[in-house]
């Protein structure tokens, strides 16, 4: 399957947040090396996720509210990925909630590397 390295990359970054396998320091590092728009795929996936009502959001969001908060660079880079067209791409045809971690993991990453 083309991409792996990327997917896996992509894969780990969004279980730091979700699963707390990492501390927001560890978490950024990973921010760092990572495109921009693919942060920005990986946040809204989150916060799409996790709304209010779900029973693991304050963990989630407050990993992703820290990470924002103790490096402010990973929310930038964020919003610098929100410019990109793919992004509009995504939003006109498809959905965050309707993807599962692996499908949107794959489908970003393959239009992000294609």
């Amino acid at each position: 399957m083309p991409f792996e390295n990327e997917k896996r990359e992509a894969r780990a970054l969004l279980a730091a947040i979700e699963d707390f396998g990492s501390s927001p320091a560890q978490t950024f590092r990973l921010i760092e090396d990572a495109d921009p728009t693919l942060v920005h795929f990986v946040f809204s996936w989150l916060r799409a996720h996790y709304p209010s009502s779900h029973p693991s959001s304050d963990g989630v969001l407050g990993r992703l509210g820290a990470l924002c908060t103790e490096h402010p660079a990973a929310a930038r880079k964020a919003r610098k990925g929100a410019e990109d067209p793919l992004v509009s791409w995504f939003d006109g045809a498809h959905s965050y909630r309707a993807l599962d971690a692996d499908a949107f993991v794959d489908l970003v990453v393959e239009k992000l590397e294609g």
